[in-house]
């Protein structure tokens, strides 16, 4: 009996052994829901009605960016929840929750605040991304994709993706395209000057598409039905690899070798080479489930989770 328990113990011990802990760890003022790296900076969007922004050097906040609380349904006070962040320039723009459920937008810009998608729109806004210094797009709920003129409070262009439920997008480096998925699996990619659709990439995610990213011709995705998509635009070829558990994150380094997803139960991540297949190791120390994952450079990735602490790795 005591050899069987000396035995699992060296089992538990040498796989926690395998797993990769965080080089560093980042606080911030509440529950992350975006990051985004900019100049050595980590901007991360939380739950607490505001942006922190990280030295990433120091691990310590430089500045947080505050919107006004809201009054929920019930009358209450409560702290807006910042949707999504980017940063363009000196521009930092903020999608935040607002009153009777819809959206507005700030963009924060020589220490000032000011509303560019104000509630009077009554949008309900998923996610808001710069597309250059007048442009915003814009992600519904419903699937529709807005270019939106900051300017003139007005549409460039309007499409709906499909019928299905808006879940993620992602622009392309030079943000001359977007990748938009979707509750149907299915990916649809746009031209962001004036919403033609490109092309279609379907048939290996089977159900909801909780995450896309995108670099140098690879488009990888994370699927409630447990399978990391890798899609090379190169070759117009596609794979994919099956997780243990629903994979509600994906990250790809920006020379688009390495692919890290949330691939279990206790809140690891994985990283595999692109082009082989293989594994490169499993990074651990996150206490709640992955939001994002973001790769600063080739060799460090930043993972954020539903939770106060955002950790940094180095890829071995």
């Amino acid at each position: 009996m005591k050899t069987i328990i000396l035995s699992l113990l060296f089992s538990i011990t040498l796989v926690a052994s395998t797993i990769t802990q965080p080089v560093a760890q980042f606080e911030v003022n509440g529950a992350v829901t975006d990051i985004v790296y900019k100049d050595h900076k980590l901007y991360c969007a939380t739950d607490a009605s505001c942006v922190n922004v990280m030295d990433i050097e120091t691990q310590k906040i430089l500045q947080t960016i505050k919107v006004a609380q809201i009054t929920d349904f019930m009358g209450d006070i409560i702290d807006a929840k910042i949707y999504s962040v980017d940063v363009l320039n000196e521009q930092v723009l903020l999608l935040s929750q607002a009153e009777h459920g819809y959206r507005k937008i700030d963009i924060f810009q020589a220490n000032k605040l000011s509303t560019v998608l104000p509630t009077s729109k009554k949008l309900y806004v998923a996610k808001a991304k710069f597309l250059n210094e007048t442009t915003l797009l814009l992600a519904l709920l419903s699937n529709d994709i807005i270019s939106y003129n900051i300017k003139t409070q007005k549409y460039n262009w309007i499409v709906q993706a499909s019928q299905s439920k808006f879940s993620n997008f992602v622009l392309s480096e030079d943000k001359s395209e977007v990748v938009v998925a979707d509750e149907s699996g299915n990916l649809h990619i746009y031209d962001t000057r004036d919403g033609t659709l490109l092309k279609t990439l379907s048939g290996q995610n089977l159900d909801n598409v909780f995450q896309v990213d995108y670099k140098n011709n690879i488009i990888a995705t994370a699927g409630q039905d447990r399978r990391v998509v890798v899609y090379d635009l190169t070759s117009d070829s596609a794979y994919y690899k099956i997780s243990k558990f629903l994979i509600y994150s994906v990250g790809i380094s920006p020379n688009g070798k390495i692919i890290a997803y949330s691939s279990d139960e206790n809140n690891n991540v994985t990283l595999f080479n692109t082009n082989t297949k293989a594994t490169i190791g499993v990074y651990g120390g996150n206490k709640m489930i992955p939001v994002k994952i973001l790769f600063i450079n080739d060799n460090q990735f930043f993972v954020a989770t539903d939770d106060r602490v955002i950790n940094s790795y180095t890829v071995r």
